[in-house]
């Protein structure tokens, strides 16, 4: 204990010596680790709002009836040529509708399924908008509006009414705000739609939604399940889609092969859904930990030449200790334990700096169209984060201090007092 003593007190004295280089050091370490809380908070927290934009309103399965051509061709039923290699052109989809069958009973199966969360229907229709002179190209999708604010976070998208005026309603449609400024609408207007048969149906605004990406905006709007029907002229066991929201996201995929295999629809999970999405967080994560780890460690060269300076300006220091029964070793330790100074010093008031400078980024009003549910810029603090920076802080001003301490271990007093 006693020697640890010795040993710490004179790394002080080496470093207060030398106050301004050790503050060099200090702010090199102090700037790397601020840098890495702030850089990955805020590439942390513009994922996160991307994956909420993107993501919370993706079910995680997505169930539907896939139109596609007919896996085998009439030819195929002939045993007279069922040997041979057949080429058949201009293969046509087979004749389907985008009705689920029996969707009500798959939709009570899926409920009742322990990794489900919920699954709920929609009702997908085409159809035009028209007010006055106007007529807008739309695609209307009719949603239990109560559930799907539960599940997929549907309400935080309103901007103006909200879920509960739209599902009272049975006359109501909640309007994309894109629509909504072509055609200077406004709640409590009437809006007319027009289904592929031509028959209108007018239907009165009850709010408008805005999820920031315009393609949706321009086109999108939602009613109930059972308005949607009445658009399509179709009975109420008609419905198109079952979105499905599960406990947990990895089950996705498995789930997703169960739903197409046992029930011979198409299941489309999240992860398949987003793969490029997924792609671009992954590839934003790699460049914010690539550009703190750099500075880190160039943080960790600037100690190792200052470090390496100061075993030259100790010559004389290092012979005395030596002489007076220090080992090579306790010099060594010497050194390296002013490494470990300067990395928790630079480390802590990194981590101080990092999570003022975040704090005031998190503060910072950010308002975008775009974006209505956020007010600011999107920070995330996680501890894992602090834990990761200090650690590397400690690690690469090891490093740095190891071999300029290996260095003066193995310095002879001998030549060094004989120089003098």
């Amino acid at each position: 204990m006693n020697s640890f003593r010795i040993i710490l007190g004179i790394s002080k004295i080496h470093l207060i010596s030398r106050i301004k280089q050790t503050s060099i050091a200090a702010l090199g370490v102090t700037f790397g680790i601020s840098a890495f809380i702030i850089l990955m908070g805020f590439m942390n927290g513009l994922n996160g709002l991307l994956d909420g934009l993107i993501l919370n309103r993706t079910p995680h399965i997505h169930v539907y009836n896939d139109i596609k051509p007919s896996e085998n061709q009439p030819i195929a039923y002939f045993k007279d040529v069922s040997e041979t290699f057949n080429v058949v052109h201009s293969v046509k989809p087979k004749q389907t509708q985008k009705k689920i069958h029996n969707a009500q009973p798959l939709i009570n199966y899926l409920n009742q399924t322990p990794k489900v969360k919920g699954a709920i229907p929609q009702v997908s229709a085409q159809g035009f908008y028209i007010s006055g002179n106007q007529q807008l190209n739309g695609m209307i999708t009719g949603i239990n509006a109560l559930a799907e604010a539960n599940l997929f976070n549907f309400d935080n998208y309103i901007t103006e009414g909200s879920v509960i005026d739209l599902n009272n309603n049975i006359n109501g449609i909640l309007l994309g705000i894109g629509v909504a400024k072509k055609m200077s609408l406004r709640i409590g207007d009437r809006v007319q739609i027009a289904n592929i048969k031509g028959e209108i149906i007018p239907l009165k605004i009850v709010g408008f939604f805005q999820s920031g990406l315009a393609e949706i905006d321009n086109t999108q709007s939602y009613v109930n399940v059972k308005t949607a029907q009445r658009i399509l002229a179709e009975s109420e066991s008609y419905i198109t889609d079952i979105n499905v929201k599960l406990h947990n996201i990895e089950d996705a995929v498995a789930m997703s092969k169960f739903i197409a295999n046992e029930f011979g629809l198409t299941a489309i999970d999240i992860k398949t859904a987003n793969a490029q999405f997924e792609t671009g967080t992954s590839v934003r994560n790699l460049i914010s930990y690539a550009v703190s780890i750099t500075l880190l460690l160039v943080a960790g060269f600037g100690i190792y030449n200052i470090l390496n300076m100061m075993i030259y300006e100790k010559m004389n220091d290092i012979a005395i200790l030596k002489a007076t029964g220090f080992s090579g070793n306790d010099v060594k330790r010497i050194f390296i334990s002013q490494a470990v100074i300067i990395g928790i010093v630079g480390g802590v008031l990194g981590l101080i700096i990092g999570y003022l400078v975040s704090r005031l980024i998190d503060n910072i009003p950010f308002e975008t169209e775009a974006i209505p549910n956020i007010t600011t810029y999107p920070v995330v603090y996680n501890y894992i984060h602090y834990i990761i920076a200090m650690l590397f802080a400690m690690i690469s001003t090891f490093i740095a201090g190891y071999l300029p301490a290996q260095k003066a271990k193995n310095i002879d007093p001998v030549e060094i007092i004989r120089g003098q």
